[in-house]
């Protein structure tokens, strides 16, 4: 076994070359750009909402207040007539240092639990790619195996998925090497 303690430098260096590389990915690389698209009309559509004061909050449409409504006719006509509708309604602005700092954080979650379990699976001196497979394979299992159930359960179009997953299989690599490169002798 090896101690956390012994594990803060690559927790921290995997966060951080995480955050870098996925701030790259954002802003220069521009394959996430298509993941979410504008209605014909949006300007419209935002001026309806803007009308209805819809608070912000995770909404679907349509959506019956009890189970019995579910199972109803006049509800199913609803469904059959469509649109259905999952959508995040946020506030205006677009100051991004709140989420950055719970993206870091996120990363530091993710890099620890990575650390934790490695800890418990490793001797120090452990072979690099013992440390790679094992480190790389939990954070891959952190930042993508989830992703699949929002394509699943709220339509979440397929591709913005994968190509997110493909980014948590970069990321799990980097942090594969991160921990194989300072892992403890």
């Amino acid at each position: 076994m090896v101690s956390i303690g012994s594990l803060l430098l690559p927790i921290l260096l995997a966060a951080v070359l995480i955050f870098v590389v996925s701030s790259v990915i954002h802003m220069f690389l521009g394959y996430h750009w298509d993941d979410l698209r504008a209605p014909a009309q949006q300007d419209a559509l935002l001026d309806a909402l803007r009308g209805l004061n819809v608070p912000p909050g995770d909404y679907a449409m349509p959506k019956p207040d009890t189970m019995k409504q579910f199972r109803a006719p006049e509800f199913k006509a609803k469904v059959e007539r469509g649109p259905l509708v999952m959508m995040t309604v946020s506030p205006g602005g677009m100051a991004m240092n709140k989420s950055l700092v719970q993206w870091f954080v996120y990363l530091l979650v993710v890099s620890f639990c990575c650390a934790y379990i490695a800890s418990r699976e490793l001797t120090a001196g452990a072979h690099y790619l013992s440390v790679f497979r094992l480190t790389g394979f939990s954070a891959f299992m952190a930042y993508s195996l989830a992703l699949p159930q929002a394509s699943i359960w709220y339509r979440r179009n397929w591709r913005m998925t994968l190509v997110t997953m493909f980014d948590g299989l970069v990321f799990a690599l980097l942090t594969g090497g991160m921990f194989g490169w300072l892992w403890p002798h």
